[in-house]
């Protein structure tokens, strides 16, 4: 079985509070974008977990698709698998990659073994690996609030729009970005604004990661900069950093070569 977990970007990230769980409050709209890692999964004599393409830093054991097998292993009785991740999505980048692929592996375990998961029951899982684990059971567009787990589905009409990400190779720590973060002070809501015009989305549209990150990584910064001075109609981080994105009324130019750039219609 082969699948293809998706990169997420975000559209407005509002962080409101710090629970009493240590958790943060979000209010966000994410979308998947058409940029995927590649995930295979065969039954096999003994569970082994294989990676190509982009490295990834750490112990095999913490990595997200091997916690997603053992997870499902350790709820109900299943064979051992060989599984294949082909990753093509940045790490620490904002882009929600290896929570795709933690997502996407127990939605091919579901299906491999016939385990009849609802969508909610795979959510209600994934959200034990990560707060936007839950995002990618889901389709289309959804407004993100609670930790990321709360999802509503939501109408984004994108109608010949191109998408251009740009990473500069910088990983952000989401634990250290949340911990540097400056509380939203907006008191309108992120639905709110993507209901407005997309011309009103550049001052209001804000993601609270912003100040601090940039704080840190002016080239960043400098990108966004760059991506409005070329036409951009709207450009923000993604997540946590460290990837831009920008939304363009025609196609753009590749204009950052030294960068990880991508350009796609949505």
């Amino acid at each position: 079985m082969i699948l293809f977990p998706p990169a997420k970007i975000n559209f407005g990230l509002r962080v409101l509070h710090r629970r009493e769980d240590g958790f943060h409050e979000i209010d966000s709209c994410m979308i998947a974008i058409p940029f995927f890692d590649v995930l295979e999964i065969i039954p096999a004599d003994s569970f082994s977990f294989v990676q190509s393409g982009l490295g990834i830093e750490g112990d095999q054991k913490a990595n997200l698709v091997v916690q997603a097998y053992n997870l499902v292993a350790s709820k109900f009785i299943i064979p051992p698998v060989y599984i294949h991740l082909q990753k093509h999505i940045p790490m620490g980048a904002g882009l929600g990659g290896g929570s795709a692929d933690a997502t996407y592996t127990i939605i091919g375990l579901n299906q491999l073994f016939n385990l009849n998961l609802s969508t909610s029951e795979i959510q209600e899982l994934s959200s034990e690996l990560g707060s936007d684990c839950p995002f990618f059971a889901c389709e289309g567009p959804q407004l993100a609030s609670g930790r990321g787990e709360k999802l509503t589905p939501f109408s984004l009409n994108f109608k010949n729009v191109y998408l251009k990400i740009v990473n500069p190779g910088i990983h952000i720590s989401t634990k250290d970005a949340f911990a540097n973060v400056v509380f939203s002070i907006s008191k309108k809501s992120v639905q709110e604004i993507l209901n407005q015009p997309i011309s009103s989305w550049s001052a209001e549209l804000k993601n609270d990661f912003e100040s601090s990150v940039f704080m840190n990584h002016p080239e960043l910064e400098n990108i966004k900069r760059k991506l409005y001075k070329e036409g951009a109609m709207y450009a923000s981080m993604t997540g946590s950093g460290s990837t831009l994105f920008a939304i363009y009324g025609s196609e753009p130019k590749s204009n950052f070569p030294n960068y990880f750039e991508r350009i796609m219609r949505l």
